[in-house]
């Protein structure tokens, strides 16, 4: 839970370099409001999340201050436009690392490894081998299309909009199993705990911060890889991912 932080409801221009960062006395930060467990409103309606810490920790290695931000909610179509437009400073919102994304925005060193993962709630389906001549839920269109269709050529893909058709059709006993970013289903299991993730993830998927293209903005860069790297070396990132219950 972070208290005391604003949350702006529309993007304004705040996209800077280091310097005026700190002049201003506050970074400006797109996040996800709705993807448990990297951010999301809690129950007391508070953001939350492994990225909601990440970026109130980088407030306190810039300010040390907690409340030195101002998150922006974004879907995930806006995270890359917020920090293109200049409306953020830079963007902690489940963005993965892909050469897509690399033409436009510079990244981050990775701060927590995503991948395509399965979800069941099926006592007698254990590996992915189980799942062979199985019924698998994925969104239509998604990466995890390829990588599914790839490992599990036999199995019968069921493509659906959006998580809550898979629910539906997982509950009503349509499909035994469902395949997404292992961060969308560890929190599925956190909303409903009948449900489980198999060992398995068939790809990685470093999930990273965004920031804008320019030489201006490589001193915020080298700040961020730096408090990045120092997390991970004393173990604060690892032990914030298992906090969250993420694998």
């Amino acid at each position: 839970m972070v208290l005391g932080v604003q949350v702006l409801a529309a993007p304004v221009a705040f996209s800077a370099d280091l310097a005026a960062i700190e002049e201003r006395g506050y970074l400006v930060v797109a996040v996800k409001d709705n993807w448990r467990p990297l951010g999301f409103v809690d129950d007391t309606g508070e953001l939350a999340g492994l990225e909601i810490d990440i970026a109130t920790r980088l407030a306190v290695e810039l300010f040390d201050d907690a409340t030195a931000i101002q998150f922006v909610p974004v879907s995930n179509l806006d995270r890359l436009s917020a920090v293109l437009n200049d409306e953020v400073d830079l963007a902690i919102a489940g963005l993965a690392i892909t050469p897509m994304r690399q033409r436009v925005v510079n990244f981050s060193t990775p701060y927590y490894l995503d991948g395509t993962a399965f979800l069941t709630r099926d006592p007698a389906i254990r590996t992915l081998q189980d799942l062979e001549l199985g019924t698998i839920a994925l969104i239509a269109g998604s990466e995890a299309v390829t990588h599914v269709n790839y490992t599990l050529p036999t199995a019968t893909l069921v493509g659906i909009d959006s998580y809550q058709q898979g629910y539906m059709m997982a509950e009503a006993g349509q499909v035994d199993a469902i395949a997404a970013d292992l961060t969308v289903l560890s929190g599925w299991v956190q909303e409903y705990p009948s449900y489980r993730l198999l060992p398995s993830v068939l790809t990685a998927e470093p999930l990273a911060i965004a920031f804008p293209k320019g030489n201006q903005y490589m001193d915020l860069q080298r700040f961020v890889n730096g408090a990045i790297g120092q997390w991970h070396a004393d173990g604060w990132l690892e032990e914030r991912a298992t906090y969250w219950g993420l694998p």
